[in-house]
Parts: C-alpha cells; sequence; structure tokens
C-alpha cells in the first residue's frame, strides 16, 4: 500500500493496518506529512509542524505494534492541535503578535492524553487571536482558506483543525468551542464536529470565558470522533471545572437504530435569519432523518434569542485579556478584539448579572425541551461560506459572527453536547451542516443519531484543495 493511499485512511482502518503488519504507523505518519507538504501552501491549516517529533513518537509506536503491545487503539494515529492549547516541545502562539515564541515544557490535559495513548503529534492548527471570532485569520499567520474554494473561509475559531480534517492532513483534530469554534468550521467545510458537554473533556490552562469553551473533536467519521473522545474525554484534575460521569465507551450506542428518538426540528430558532440554500438542504436532511426511523416533529423551542447576554459575557472575558496587556502589546491585537473589549467598558455589573440570568433560564429552558424531544435539529450556521478576512458576508447588514453563528452559541451558554453534521451542498458547490443538540450529559446519543446520519449518507471530500479547478 503506498503512502498516498494511507494518507486518505481513517483512524480505524489504519490501526487495523498496524495489527495486520500490513502498514506501520510510521509509513501513516509520512503520508499524513506529505499531505501538509502538499496541501498547506494553499490552504494554510497548519501554523507549526514537528516532523522530527512525529516521526520518532512513529517509530516508538511501530515497535509496540511490533511487540503486540500499543498503548491504545488509536496508537500511532496521526493527530493535530489547535494553536490554543499547550503542547510540550511546540510554540503556543495563539495566533498573535503579542504571544512567546518559546515551546511550551508541559502538555495540556488533551495533548497528555493523546500522547500516553500513543498519538502521534503532527503539529499545530491555525486560529484567530485567542480564538476570539469565528472566521479563522490573524496577523501573526494570516488566514486559512476553505478547501472547497480557497477564496473563502472555512469558519473558526478552530477552522485550522476542520481544514486538516477535510483534507486528511492527519486523522483526528482536537478543536475548541466557546461560540460555535467546532460547529462552524465542521459546517463551513463539510466534515464532522462535536462539542461535548461541558466538563467531560478537560482544558487547562482556563479558556478566556472558561464557562464557555468545550473542548472536541473535528474529524471526517464519527468513529473517528469517538475515537479520540474515547481519549480525551476523561477526568483531569488540573480544571477546576472538570467533571466525572463520562461514558466508558462514546461508542456504546453506534450503530443503533433511530426508531423511538423524538426530534425537534427548528428551522430558524425563531428568531434566526437563514439562507434558503442551506434552509432548503437542513429540511431536506430532517425528512431522511424521519427516514431512518426518528420521529421529527416541526418545533419551536420557545426561547429568545439570548445574543445579548452571549455578547456581555464574551465581551467582557475580551475586556479582562485585554485589560493585562500593556499599551504596546494592545496596539500589535486584532483591532476586532480591541473593539468588543471596549464595548465591554460600558456595561454595569448590574448588565453582567442579567446576562447570568438569561442564561440561566434559556439552560432551564432547554432541559424542558429534552423531556419532551431527545434531540433538537437546526441547521449549524445561518449562511454559507464566504470571502476571507472579513468577520460577516460581504453586503450583509451584520456588524459581528454572532449574528450569523446565532445557532451556535446557545448550546455553549447552556453546556450541553452539539455536533455539526455535513449534510450536503449548496448549488454553488459550497458544504452545508446540521445541527444536532441534546441534553446535558446525553453525548452518546447525539452521537448515536450523527452516526446513523452519515452511514446513510456519507459524506465527500475534496481531494485536493480548490478541488473544482481540477474538475
Amino acid at each position: 500500500m503506498s503512502d498516498t493511499d494511507l494518507g486518505t485512511l481513517d483512524a480505524r482502518t489504519l490501526t487495523q493496518l498496524y495489527a495486520q503488519r500490513a502498514a506501520s504507523p510510521l509509513e501513516a505518519t509520512r503520508a499524513a506529512l506529505d499531505r501538509i507538504e502538499r496541501f498547506n501552501e494553499a490552504v494554510n491549516a497548519y501554523v507549526y509542524v514537528d516532523r522530527e517529533g512525529a516521526e520518532k513518537a512513529a517509530k516508538a509506536s511501530a515497535r509496540r505494534w511490533g511487540q503486540g503491545k500499543p498503548r491504545s487503539p488509536i496508537d500511532g494515529v496521526p493527530v493535530s492541535m489547535k494553536d490554543l492549547t499547550q503542547v510540550a516541545d511546540m510554540p503556543c502562539r495563539d495566533g498573535s503578535l503579542t504571544s512567546s515564541t518559546a515551546l511550551c515544557d508541559t502538555d495540556a490535559p488533551p495533548a497528555r492524553m493523546l500522547r500516553e495513548a500513543g498519538a502521534v503529534l503532527l503539529g499545530k492548527t491555525n486560529t484567530p487571536e485567542f480564538g476570539w471570532k469565528a472566521v479563522t485569520d490573524n496577523r501573526l499567520f494570516g488566514a486559512t482558506a476553505n478547501p472547497w474554494d480557497t477564496r473563502l473561509t472555512p469558519g473558526g475559531s478552530s477552522g485550522g483543525a476542520a481544514v486538516a480534517a477535510a483534507l486528511n492532513m492527519g486523522v483526528l483534530h482536537q478543536g475548541g468551542d466557546s461560540g460555535g469554534s467546532i460547529r462552524i468550521p465542521a459546517a463551513f467545510t463539510g466534515v464532522f464536529g462535536f462539542k461535548p458537554t461541558y466538563g467531560w473533556t478537560p482544558q487547562w490552562p482556563p479558556a478566556t470565558e472558561p464557562s464557555l469553551s468545550h473542548l472536541g473533536p473535528l474529524t471526517r467519521t464519527v468513529d473517528d470522533a469517538v475515537s479520540m473522545l474515547n481519549v480525551i474525554g476523561r477526568y483531569d484534575y488540573r480544571d477546576p471545572y472538570a467533571t466525572r460521569g463520562q461514558p466508558d465507551c462514546w461508542a456504546e450506542d453506534l450503530g443503533k437504530e433511530l426508531t423511538g428518538l423524538r426530534i425537534g426540528f427548528s428551522k430558524d430558532l425563531g428568531y434566526a435569519e437563514v439562507d434558503e440554500d442551506i434552509a432548503d438542504c437542513v429540511h431536506k436532511a430532517a425528512e431522511q432523518m424521519a427516514a431512518l426511523g426518528a420521529e421529527v416533529v416541526e418545533v419551536d423551542p420557545g426561547f429568545d434569542s439570548p445574543l445579548d447576554a452571549f455578547r456581555k459575557l464574551w465581551f467582557t472575558a475580551s475586556l479582562e485579556q485585554v485589560s493585562q496587556m500593556s499599551d504596546h502589546q494592545r496596539e500589535r491585537l486584532d483591532p476586532g478584539l480591541v473593539s468588543n473589549a471596549r464595548r465591554a467598558e460600558e456595561w454595569r455589573s448590574l448588565d453582567l448579572f442579567r446576562a447570568w440570568m438569561t442564561r440561566a433560564h434559556l439552560t432551564q429552558c432547554l432541559e424542558i425541551f429534552n423531556q419532551e424531544y431527545h434531540l433538537l435539529m437546526t441547521p449549524s450556521v445561518a449562511v454559507a461560506p464566504f470571502e476571507l478576512n472579513q468577520e460577516v458576508p460581504p453586503g450583509s447588514k451584520m456588524r459581528d459572527w454572532e449574528e450569523w453563528a446565532c445557532f451556535n452559541y446557545p448550546f455553549n451558554l447552556s453546556q450541553q453536547p452539539a455536533a455539526s453534521v455535513p449534510c450536503g451542498f449548496t448549488p454553488a458547490g459550497l458544504p452545508v451542516g446540521f445541527q444536532l443538540a441534546g441534553g446535558k450529559y446525553d453525548d452518546v446519543r447525539v452521537l448515536r443519531a450523527c452516526h446513523t446520519y452519515l452511514q446513510a449518507h456519507p459524506p465527500r471530500f475534496p481531494s485536493v484543495p480548490d478541488p473544482a479547478q481540477f474538475a
């Protein structure tokens, strides 16, 4: 089997080949590194690649497989880490000119867990500065491009990870999601992205707004996502918000039929304006879910837009971050990040208290909703991918990204699990995703429904960046 072939495979297939001695982790790692070398110039998904460290780890994995003693089911599988996550012997630049070039001396929980499982850490993927917005560009590394059309954004803030997943530059990709940052780029690039229940995938140091942030996988398949969750979805004492209770195996319900599942479908949550092409595609996906055995009912979930509450929390976190910096550092920051911080200066403590009360009422409303409906299905995002280096679609009347990401941050506020599932393309050939959200700690059910859908309706991926140029 050639290196190029290995570079297209999923985690389960790779490790089956390792066990059969039909391929080695070193060959798979070199195949992933080759794809990075071939594609990254066009898309700028990776901002740091540790070829030497990856090959060293792959050789160690190959020895374990040769002895019949792999550390885990993902031993030797190539993995990427988001550049907001500390990884020992790699820099953590946070997409910021204000960051240090020094190599980290400590692994954050997901890096430690993956390393201990024998996964091969390839490098770091691009993010907007400190993950502050839902597109991926920054003054340090530039913009990450959508593999389906490199003139367009892949979304963010885990845009580099999503693009790496779409082009299989590595197999498992770690993202983070404080307001849609896994699900948005998953939808824009046509891959699977999953935000687990808050606290089930520990992180340290804390995120900018730690009560909103969830770590999770971006992958081509639900099986691969579950393989990653079985490693990173474990308790770590360093995270002060970490909780226990994760499933022993996150895949325990994969393969079960959807019969008996009640899914509430909302095309707009009662307040969103959605592009017609996206609405049509997601409505068709709802019909397909029903055809697979689920009971799908069009509903109004019963809550108003929590946009103002989300902004209060998110922008105040930006203010805290900016306030810790020197005047020289502030001059080097993304102007949009600074603008958000300045807007937060206008708010009083009572405004923030009311934002927290709105959050509590929203969470209560959604948990009550999940007593009648197992899952809530919506579009993942309201718009199609748009031009690079823009925060909102040019020509729209939107002011900032939160307006078009209106389906995402409600589930960060509620801390519930939610996924973006690829479900087709617009007439212009751009990916569309639908979102499935469940009640707190109901991650296994969300994954089950996503898996069943994608088994019946497999997605397709770009073979090269800008595939239309080669059609």
